[in-house]
């Protein structure tokens, strides 16, 4: 279907799908017809895009893992400077992360580990194709092979978000790139400087 009408329905799932990242970072528990009068809705026109409340917390993933997916590819392009690739691929990221972190809240409960593996599977593989290289050039300590380091500097990320989520914690993916940095085991000096060469203090 093309014309009108889908571009219309396409808007409404869009304004859905924002609405229930809003109120579900706001309220995990929201239900679907607190979304529904939140974006302004009839439950049945929710009902329409979304069959229940899985369907749109998958939908919230999708959107999350297209995201995920278009960084990605650009992180994979090759570069002489893994220490950089890592530190202007999680600087990409953040912002994804951070827009999308309720996720984190839900993870568990409504999407379950296969799909988790699928939203992060393509940013696992930059993170680990880009330890990889990094080990080889020994910019990055060896003492954990690149799959499962790769695994702990996301688990430090999403330990971030959390905090972010949680109102614990503030950033603009600045010391989070620095943090990865360190923990792939680049000094803190040339961490911080590598990151902030890429985002300049205003």
């Amino acid at each position: 279907m093309t014309g009108p009408s889908s571009a219309k329905a396409r808007a409404t799932r869009a304004r859905i799908l924002e609405t229930a990242r809003r109120e579900l970072g706001r309220d995990p528990d929201s239900s679907l017809g607190d979304i529904a009068q939140a974006a302004g809705l009839a439950r049945r026109t929710l009902y329409g895009h979304f069959a229940g409340r899985a369907a749109l917390v998958h939908g919230l993933a999708a959107d999350a893992g297209e995201a995920v997916r278009r960084a990605s590819a650009v992180g994979r392009t090759p570069t002489p400077d893994p220490v950089t690739a890592l530190a202007r691929f999680v600087l990409t990221l953040w912002p994804i992360g951070d827009r999308y972190r309720v996720l984190i809240a839900l993870a568990h409960h409504d999407l379950g580990p296969d799909a988790v593996d699928a939203l992060l599977g393509p940013a696992r593989d930059t993170v680990a194709g880009i330890l990889a290289q990094g080990q080889r050039q020994g910019d990055f300590h060896t003492a954990v092979p690149p799959v499962p380091l790769t695994r702990a500097v996301e688990a430090l990320l999403v330990s971030l978000l959390d905090c972010v989520n949680s109102g614990r914690w503030t950033d603009d993916g600045t010391a989070a790139a620095t943090a990865a940095l360190i923990a792939a085991g680049v000094g803190p000096g040339l961490a911080a400087t590598t990151v902030h060469r890429l985002r300049p203090s205003p």
